[in-house]
């Protein structure tokens, strides 16, 4: 059987990747000889150093052609809907479009030869059927979860997530203003830590944060190798995100966190999320139950010093958040493609 991935983000080497490549590893752990496109070979190495992950079996190729010839392909939207080939055809949103024109009678015609549609998560899935006039699959994204352990905690505050504006900001200066905040109330002790690629869409955003955070203790970490990461999460003792904070979810869903991979990397690992209250974080995080979520800045810094104060709550939260992170596992993910989305 032959099966053909393509995703037209694939360089920006974001949580979207990860999903494409480990939906491609089922594949081939199904008995699919899996091609991928992308014009040039060398990012196969480059995808395996940042997530750490083996590739074999999953060929790099100019040109899948649509998928004609294929028994099966997986195709990542850039918002449009294509022209697919294959004998089974999945689509899969990632970004929650709206706005694009979904119900044209030329998209219509297009999906009628597609057999699934797949989305990332409830959020996603949402617009997406509005915007389109269809009912998709949610598929949630798959996390390494026991790559991810608690080591030898420390006083450190993480984020991960690139460095970008491009279509969806991750609200890294919105993070280093509130750890000012903090630091100026006390907690002299802590530092933040952002890490993430750097690849597409920086521009000189790492250089104003690196001002912005001047004399405070504040680490940029660029393009981390996976080793990198899994130390950052097993040592960081809480996880901030601010991921679609300042958008409206109704009028520009694609700048909200659409679900929120590292945020689950983190829980895994022992840290506590404490993340703004939209988008797909919903979707992972109850407050007070498996983590805290927050609307405005203050509320991060005074929730975030109250759990410093709280060894309790904190030993209940952390319990909690490792429990939740299982459910978006690598076994979960690859009987869910399994059992549903590859079965007619």
């Amino acid at each position: 059987m032959k099966a053909a991935i393509f995703n037209p983000y694939l360089d920006t080497l974001g949580g979207g990747e990860r999903y494409t490549l480990t939906f491609a590893r089922v594949l081939v752990g199904a008995g699919y000889s899996v091609d991928l496109e992308w014009k040039d070979e060398g990012i196969k190495k480059t995808l395996e150093q940042r997530f750490g992950m083996n590739f074999d079996g999953i060929n790099i190729i100019p040109d899948i052609k649509k998928g004609d010839g294929y028994d099966l392909c997986f195709w990542v939207s850039d918002g449009s809907i294509p022209i697919m080939h294959a004998r089974r055809n999945i689509l899969h949103f990632q970004v929650p479009f709206r706005g694009v024109k979904g119900k044209s009678l030329m998209n219509k015609m297009k999906l009628i030869r597609i057999n699934k549609i797949v989305c990332n998560s409830g959020f996603t899935k949402n617009i997406i059927d509005k915007e389109f006039g269809v009912d998709s699959v949610v598929l949630y994204p798959p996390v390494d979860t026991k790559s991810f352990k608690s080591k030898r905690k420390e006083n450190i505050i993480l984020y991960v997530g690139r460095f970008s504006k491009i279509l969806q900001g991750k609200g890294q200066e919105t993070l280093v203003s509130a750890f000012k905040d903090l630091f100026d109330k006390g907690f002299q002790e802590w530092k933040l830590v952002l890490a993430g690629g750097t690849e597409v869409g920086a521009g000189n955003f790492v250089e104003e944060l690196k001002e912005l955070a001047e004399k405070y203790p504040v680490e940029i970490i660029e393009s981390p190798d996976f080793i990198t990461l899994k130390n950052l999460y097993g040592n960081a003792k809480i996880f901030w995100s601010a991921s679609g904070f300042g958008q409206n979810e109704n009028e520009t869903p694609e700048k909200m966190e659409h679900f929120g991979i590292t945020v689950v990397e983190a829980m895994s690992a022992g840290a506590i999320p404490i993340i703004f209250n939209g988008g797909g974080h919903r979707e992972i995080v109850e407050d007070s139950v498996n983590g805290l979520m927050w609307e405005s800045p203050g509320e991060l810094v005074s929730k975030t010093a109250d759990l410093i104060k709280n060894t309790k709550e904190y030993r209940l939260l952390e319990l909690n958040a490792k429990k939740k992170a299982e459910e978006y596992s690598l076994f979960s993910f690859e009987n869910e493609v399994l059992s549903s989305i590859l079965q007619k």
